[in-house]
């Protein structure tokens, strides 16, 4: 499906150098939301590295996973944001 806007949401803003918490809601699956440059907007939308994002399933199979913003880079003129799976204990 790709990115959507709509689903990518602010939960929780960090507190001075702490990190924001995101949702983002979507039928793609997490592996699809790890690839780079997924998030189009996430520079702009104020994402940074460290920022968890819980990203839940919307379709079929439904459940969320924790990730973690692991770099936002500007590619031409368009803000980009990778993001990649948390190892979890």
């Amino acid at each position: 499906m790709g990115y959507a806007t709509e689903g990518l949401k602010l939960l929780v803003p960090g507190i001075d150098s702490q990190p924001n918490l995101w949702t983002y809601v979507s039928t793609d699956i997490h592996t699809s939301v790890d690839l780079d440059g997924y998030f189009t907007d996430g520079a702009a939308r104020g994402m940074k590295v460290g920022d968890v994002v819980f990203v839940g399933k919307s379709s079929a199979t439904l459940g969320y996973t924790i990730h973690y913003v692991e770099t936002v880079t500007a590619l031409d003129a368009s803000p980009y944001s990778s993001i990649a799976e948390a190892i979890l204990a």
